[in-house]
């Protein structure tokens, strides 16, 4: 059985070679950018991360309906230490950062990560406080090791509901000041427009494709709408509708109509498919090559 396995991973990792560079004699993406154990690259502002990074919804469990399974049965699947090892494997697959809250648990967690000689190297804080709080959030996930903070998305839709730019302005000042590049997230299509048009000192955005309570494609055309108008690089998250739609789908469709700066952001549940992250990880290879 071992060697039967070893032999199909030469051919899979034979055939990504070969397509990266038939790729690369086209004129497309570097051949080396897509061979096993990398992934193609995006800028979030100065910070450099791969196309696809790991999202953590399911770490925590939010669930979001997902069919997949449960809050509660993520939460008793993702221990500390299987939150560990699935940041070793996607880094040992070429992804290259996380997305996380800023909780106090999460911080020990990465801190302890860190020590012990995690593979995974870049964590992009996403500060989920009450308003009042969210700055000392912002400075807990700067001291922490965060290489970019991305406020999240419903912290910013109310203030952008509320009129309140000059909070949201205060707050990417902020991380800013701790020389770290600055994002955004939004379930909305409007916000990030709207944060351009203020001239809000973003460095990039992450844009929800669906919203909680709308998982229609309707949704997902308005926020693909919008990130066509924005000349900042955007990662799409919930870009499989919290489990509804297969990752082949969805990848194919993220990469379709996202540019070449945008990458995505996926949360990642191997409880029932162990070879998630790698599969998801050679979709990206294969998808980037082919959009």
């Amino acid at each position: 059985m071992k060697r039967d396995c070893t032999r199909r991973e030469f051919l899979k990792e034979t055939a990504l070679i070969g397509a990266a560079a038939a790729a690369m004699r086209a004129g497309g993406v570097n051949a080396a950018v897509a061979a096993p154990g990398k992934l193609p690259k995006v800028k979030l502002g100065t910070l450099e991360v791969s196309r696809l990074i790991l999202g953590s919804n399911p770490f925590f469990g939010f669930a979001h309906g997902n069919p997949q399974a449960s809050g509660e049965e993520m939460k008793k699947y993702y221990t500390e230490e299987r939150i560990m090892a699935v940041m070793d494997e996607a880094a040992e697959q070429g992804i290259t950062a996380v997305w996380t809250p800023a909780y106090d648990h999460w911080i020990r967690l990465w801190n302890k990560y860190r020590k012990r000689g995690g593979k995974l190297r870049i964590w992009i804080g996403q500060p989920d406080p009450n308003p009042e709080l969210m700055k000392q959030h912002i400075t807990a996930a700067a001291k922490n090791g965060a290489k970019a903070i991305c406020i999240q998305g419903e912290k910013v839709d109310a203030q952008f509901r509320a009129g309140k730019w000059d909070v949201l302005r205060g707050w990417l000042d902020h991380i800013h000041s701790f020389h770290l590049p600055a994002g955004m997230a939004s379930h909305r299509p409007d916000v990030h427009l709207a944060a351009e048009e203020k001239g809000l000192p973003t460095d990039f955005y992450h844009q929800c494709f669906f919203q909680p309570e709308n998982y229609s494609k309707e949704v997902r055309d308005l926020a693909i709408a919008a990130i066509k108008k924005l000349d900042k690089p955007v990662m799409g998250y919930k870009v499989l509708a919290a489990g509804r739609i297969p990752a082949k789908e969805g990848f194919a469709f993220a990469f379709k109509h996202l540019r070449r700066k945008d990458g995505i952001c996926v949360g990642m549940l191997p409880k029932d498919d162990p070879d998630q992250v790698a599969e998801n990880a050679g979709l990206v290879r294969k998808t980037s090559l082919e959009s």
